[in-house]
């Protein structure tokens, strides 16, 4: 099992719902950049959603601004990232990536080249 761990994705009709969950390690968790990628057939990786666990800070790319939310628990050992997902389209078809930066910098510039850890992926599916 690899340091980031991602659940939840599954095949959806247009305006429904699914919740992502993103399982980590403390050192990867603990005042990090945590995000949400993801990548359509043919098209390039994009952001969606940024979290800063070390405070009240999150990020959220415009196509899914009102719709997505991201959220992190920290309760005993648990240490998730969560995307919480409403009124899906089709156009969010993809893989879906969590992924860890190294500060709150990767916060703040939000390239995929900040975050230096990566999940192997869910995909979720939004049909019309």
């Amino acid at each position: 099992q690899g340091e980031l761990v991602e659940s939840g994705g599954d095949s959806v009709q247009a305006g429904g719902s699914l919740r992502l969950s993103c399982t980590t390690s403390t050192y990867l968790f603990n005042h990090n950049c945590v995000a949400w990628f993801r990548q359509a057939d043919g098209k390039e990786r994009e952001g969606v959603a940024f979290i800063y666990t070390g405070g009240n800070w999150s990020f959220y790319a415009d196509s899914v601004k009102g719709r997505f939310t991201i959220s992190q628990d920290k309760e005993d050992d648990a240490k998730n990232v969560y995307l919480q997902m409403n009124s899906l389209k089709p156009e969010d078809t993809g893989t879906y990536y969590c992924a860890a930066g190294t500060s709150f910098q990767a916060c703040l510039l939000r390239s995929d080249s900040e975050f230096l850890r990566w999940g192997q992926g869910t995909q979720v599916t939004v049909s019309s």
